[in-house]
């Protein structure tokens, strides 16, 4: 997968986006610079959510409470969110992510209403959030199926019940599609996907007026839900805890500003709960050792396979310590024999000094992180969005991050938000990409300046 294109006309602090991200580059990393103020955290969180959570309804109230406030303007029947283009390795995929008013859904089931089925219509269908319904129903007479396909003879009640179940889905399900028949026909003809609805106040859910479609360009939409499904195992993000993730609720983020909470709420534990539930999210503030862990455990269970297969251990676990201690420098990391954790070892003038991860520095530690996350996860093939990546870093590994993750991971594609000169002068000026403020002082300038 490669991000190769996105606009964003005017979204929050956004305006008037349009960036390429040339596919043929090499490396496949693309610095975004402004100055801060610029937006790019926005920027990567909407790219990373509209990719992430579409496909999932248990992901989609993260895309409702990043949509709140965004509202069509009057007199309009829809706004432009973001289009973004994706090259799935043999063709470009475009998607234009809009915005409807919920009174555009009425308009086309008026349709229906018109042919005598006014008395059939519920409140409850009088909204783009029906079709979340009709997915949810769909989505659970498939899973009771797969069960009684699993049935053995002697689960016969079980098997009643769930057929009961199913026969009840099916006629809601029918109801629905009768109902909405001139709604589900339009989006199909037009190839546009339904996502989710949201509302288009700020600091309310109660009423989500406004539904956020997607429009495909290249695959029609019987194909789309398999391609985005695809996209969000192939979209990650990582930032430090200490960023204001506009996917979280808006009650919630306010914690972080020392907002009083009439519940016994930390910002941090509801982040750590939101990681939970977006498995591409990532914050590298620290060494987190149970990823190093996860990663001696893959290699270990590899070098048996190995053993098994050819008779000979492999030596990805020796590789693996290896790579980990040109990482650390002058230390040497120490693993548990039952891998339950680690510690380090440094060696100072023929004497060896043993270390635990809080005695490393914070620059260390994120090193670590970043690798150990890539390795673990198996990160591949993948979009990788990184913010504000240079922090806690020396100048000159702000520089070499650049070869690092073209060597940890280099089939993948990097988005790195910065205002690190250091990392952007590690890549050609073409590499580097910008939205105002632009980081990167004009010609002109530096000449008024001398």
């Amino acid at each position: 997968m490669h991000l190769l294109r996105v606009q964003v006309p005017d979204f929050r602090g956004l305006k008037d986006i349009d960036i390429t991200f040339e596919k043929d580059f090499v490396p496949k990393i693309f610095p975004l610079g402004s100055q801060n103020g610029g937006g790019k955290s926005t920027l990567l969180q909407l790219i990373f959510v509209l990719l992430h959570c579409s496909v999932d309804e248990d992901k989609q109230p993260f895309l409702a409470n990043l949509l709140q406030g965004f509202k069509i303007y009057t007199g309009l029947e829809k706004r432009v969110l973001a289009i973004i283009d994706i090259w799935d390795g043999e063709k470009v995929v475009q998607m234009d992510f809009f915005a409807y008013n919920d009174s555009f859904f009425q308009k086309l089931l008026a349709l229906d209403i018109k042919k005598g089925n006014e008395e059939n219509i519920d409140k409850q269908y009088l909204s783009f959030s029906v079709l979340t319904q009709l997915k949810l129903l769909k989505s659970e007479i498939y899973q009771l199926k797969r069960e009684n396909f699993f049935r053995k003879k002697n689960h016969q009640l079980e098997l009643k019940t769930n057929q009961e179940k199913i026969a009840f889905l099916n006629q809601k399900s029918t109801e629905i599609e009768n109902i909405c028949y001139n709604v589900i026909e339009y989006l199909d003809a037009e190839n546009i996907t339904y996502i989710c609805n949201y509302s288009s106040k700020r600091n309310s859910n109660k009423k989500r007026d406004e539904a956020l479609l997607c429009h495909f360009n290249n695959i029609d939409t019987e194909e789309a839900e398999d391609f985005l499904l695809e996209l969000s195992n192939q979209i990650f993000l990582a930032a430090p805890s200490t960023q204001i993730f506009l996917f979280l609720p808006p009650n919630d983020r306010k914690l972080l500003f020392g907002h009083s909470s009439k519940e016994d709420k930390n910002y941090y534990a509801i982040l750590e709960s939101a990681r939970s539930k977006l498995n591409g999210l990532f914050t590298y503030d620290f060494l987190a050792v149970e990823l190093l862990i996860e990663s001696f455990k893959a290699v270990r269970d590899r070098d048996f396979r190995e053993a098994i297969k050819t008779g000979n251990y492999g030596n990805s676990y020796q590789s693996l310590i290896k790579e980990l201690n040109l990482l650390l420098g002058n230390k040497r990391i120490n693993v548990n024999e039952d891998l339950s954790g680690v510690n380090f070892h440094l060696y100072n003038n023929g004497k060896t000094i043993e270390l635990y991860p809080e005695d490393l520095s914070h620059g260390e530690l994120k090193r670590l992180s970043i690798y150990a996350w890539l390795k673990s996860r198996n990160i591949e093939d993948a979009i990788v969005l990184m913010d504000e990546v240079e922090i806690a870093f020396h100048p000159d590994w702000q520089y070499q991050i650049i070869s690092d993750l073209q060597e940890w991971g280099p089939s993948n594609q990097y988005i790195l938000a910065t205002h690190s000169y250091a990392l952007c002068e590690a890549l050609t000026p073409a590499h580097v990409k910008e939205i105002e403020p632009k980081l990167i002082k004009q010609e002109s300038n530096i000449r008024n300046e001398s």
